[in-house]
Order: C-alpha cells, then sequence, then structure tokens
C-alpha cells in the first residue's frame, strides 16, 4: 500500500494558526505549539468580549437616560414603566441618543410619559 504525505495538510494548517497569531509577542507569532495555544485563548476572549461590550454599553445608556431623567423631574424606572405602558417601542440607546442630541424631543417624550 502506498504510503501518503500529509505535508500540503499539515503546512495549511500551521499557515492559517501561525496567521491568526500575527501581532503576538515573542514565540507566539512564529512557534506552532506557541501560536495554536495563544489562538485558542483569543478567540474565547474575542468571543467572551463581545458580550462584555454589549453589556458595558447598556449601562452606558441607562446612566445616560437615568441622568436625563432625573434633569426632568422623573426617576428612570417610572420613565421606562410609562414607555412600556404607552407601548412606545424605542430601545434605550435610541433614547440615551435622543436625550443627547435632541433634548427637547426629549422633553416631549418626557411630558407624555408624565401625562400618561
Amino acid at each position: 500500500m502506498v504510503r501518503i504525505s500529509s505535508a500540503v495538510t499539515a503546512k495549511r494548517r500551521k499557515k492559517r494558526v501561525l496567521k491568526l497569531a500575527k501581532g503576538q509577542f515573542s514565540k507566539r507569532k512564529s512557534n506552532f505549539k506557541q501560536a495554536k495555544k495563544s489562538t485558542i485563548k483569543g478567540q474565547q476572549y474575542a468571543y467572551r468580549d463581545r458580550r462584555r461590550v454589549k453589556r458595558s454599553f447598556r449601562r452606558l445608556w441607562i446612566a445616560r437616560l437615568n441622568a436625563a431623567c432625573r434633569e426632568e423631574g422623573i426617576m428612570y424606572s417610572r420613565f421606562i414603566k410609562g414607555l412600556t405602558a404607552m407601548k412606545i417601542g424605542l430601545n434605550r440607546k435610541v433614547l440615551s441618543e435622543l436625550a443627547i442630541k435632541s433634548p427637547e424631543a426629549f422633553k416631549k417624550l418626557v411630558a407624555m410619559v408624565k401625562a400618561g
């Protein structure tokens, strides 16, 4: 039976891993074994942090909304409850942008919530 070399496949795999490890420090960018470990860990961090970024932005939007609501004399929780009761489907990102970029529109929204 003929023996088959897996050189092409192995080289392709190593090349892919080393390309992912580009920009790493010391042997992590050139040594396959180190690069493999490093890229696996890096991908784990990337997966985790994609979710963390979403969380931290939501916290930022809520803090901005809370400050804007307090200026208008209403608590954040009552403002959100009023919005859901009136079935206004704006998310926190849009509301915080509205509070920053066009405060007069935000004041009208707060007035609507207070009245309703």
